[in-house]
């Protein structure tokens, strides 16, 4: 991909459809996101007039595109290859290069080489004396800042070199999940092939596939992928990462990031819970297969056909110094003038595709009950209407009001479709003090009374709806 001409085109346009972590698209789509792309490049870079199918073509033979057969409906979708994020991660870093050589980067080796060396110790007394003097560093540190000591927090300098640092780890996180689902599909070929190339007699795949044993899961691969997931799908440690970001946003120093870095910053959890959804759904996918194509013995009518193939190379050897491929037969065959297609091109008929429905009858007339009408209104959405009557009614009498003070005059009608609705009218047309705060009563539907202490929203004037 580095190498080729169309460098540019390629780095614009499959980065922009599918360079987020997991993206897929069906092929038609893309080939239109692509013409239009082209059109507007071509003023700019001397592009040729092939279209974006042709494209995809010559990336998907060159390895930079993955084609595959689209799950839940007809057609196919196109993804990245692993080599192709690894391509758009180093022209992200030329386009936009970074500081080799940082104190973040030392500290974090370090750190990480201290902790290997501790975990890998297999002296107890050593390990004792490191969490000893763990603690002693820690306790002199509390009782430093129980008594007033200096807080010594990271400067912004340090601070950004860590976020940037984080980032860059991040950056891999693409094309890790591309390399490992490439490697599940390597170990469900093999296995396969296994099942092919011994007898039952012989076959421990076959075993552990019939005693439920989920083989891809199990390897090695599996099993590195297991446990990431599993962190990812723990509450507490999600809970705990959402919260460290959401904390490193709040800094100050995180006013002076960019907007792409802190865009980054708070969605790297969720990327990384979409990259390990759809690795994890392939995963589930490939041990499904494996498992019916054992169970329906199917592989039985394979092992058949290899046989058979087989057999017939063989026949084919000695054959072939008697008989040449080009040899009169003294056999006609009659071929069709008709141009051959692929029988992927051929869609079955389907009657229900072209089917209307129970023909339309007219309705018998009916008188309308607009109070009806309105009832079922309120009952699916908020009557803004009324309530910025009531809001403006109490403005008008008492001057600036609460939310609180509007319900002693007008009760929520709507329950706490009512109270939702004040609370959008005052956040975008009064303000809020989060310093202080109300407590709002209103009925339920059972006539049941509830309450809620919220932040004190305030009407200033009169609001629209």
């Amino acid at each position: 991909m580095l190498r080729a001409d169309t460098l540019a085109i390629m780095a614009a346009t499959l980065g922009a459809h599918l360079g987020s972590p997991g993206a897929r698209l069906p092929s038609v789509e893309l080939h239109e996101l692509l013409d239009g792309d082209l059109e507007q490049l071509r003023g700019h870079f001397p592009i040729s007039a092939k279209n974006g199918k042709a494209y995809c073509d010559d990336w998907r033979a060159s390895g930079i595109l993955i084609r595959r057969p689209a799950g839940a409906s007809r057609g196919e979708t196109y993804e990245l290859s692993a080599a192709a994020f690894d391509a758009l991660r180093i022209i992200d870093q030329m386009d936009a290069p970074r500081t080799t050589v940082t104190e973040s980067r030392l500290v974090g080796l370090a750190t990480t080489l201290r902790q290997l060396a501790v975990d890998t110790d297999p002296d107890a007394a050593r390990r004792l004396a490191v969490l000893e003097a763990e603690r002693d560093r820690l306790d002199t540190e509390i009782q430093r800042l129980r008594g007033g000591g200096e807080l010594t927090t990271l400067d912004a300098r340090g601070a950004r070199e860590r976020v940037i640092e984080i980032l860059m780890l991040a950056q891999d996180l693409p094309a890790d999940f591309a390399r490992v689902r490439a490697r599940f599909e390597e170990i469900n070929h093999d296995l396969r092939s296994s099942i092919l190339a011994t007898d039952d007699a012989q076959s421990t795949v076959l075993d552990d596939v019939f005693r439920g044993v989920d083989l891809i899961e199990q390897s090695a691969e599996g099993s590195t992928f297991a446990a990431f997931s599993a962190l990812l799908r723990d509450p507490e440690r999600y809970a705990a990462f959402d919260a460290d970001i959401a904390a490193v946003l709040d800094r100050d120093f995180a006013r002076s990031l960019s907007v792409e870095t802190r865009r980054a910053l708070r969605s790297l959890v969720r990327e990384m819970k979409t990259g390990s959804r759809d690795v994890h759904g392939i995963l589930t996918e490939f041990a499904r297969g494996l498992r019916r194509y054992v169970h329906s013995q199917e592989f039985q009518r394979d092992r058949m056909l290899r046989t058979l193939l087989q057999e017939a190379l063989a026949a084919a050897v000695p054959a072939r110094r008697e008989v040449k491929p080009y040899a009169d037969v003294d056999l006609e065959l009659e071929i069709s003038a008709m141009r051959l297609f692929s029988v992927g091109e051929i869609i079955p008929h389907d009657p229900a595709e072209f089917d209307s429905g129970d023909a339309l009858e007219d309705a018998d007339h009916s008188t309308i009950d607009f109070a009806e009408l309105a009832r079922i209104a309120r009952e699916s959405e908020i009557d803004f209407s009324e309530l910025v009557l009531s809001v403006n009614s109490t403005v008008e009498a008492v001057g600036p009001t609460s939310i609180a003070e509007v319900l002693a005059r007008h009760p929520a009608t709507q329950g706490l479709a009512s109270i939702v609705g004040l609370l959008s009218l005052a956040a975008a047309q009064g303000t809020v003090d989060e310093r202080q705060s109300e407590v709002l009563t209103w009925h339920g539907p059972r006539g049941s009374v509830s309450r809620a202490e919220v932040p004190l929203h305030l009407f200033t004037g009169k609001v629209e709806g």
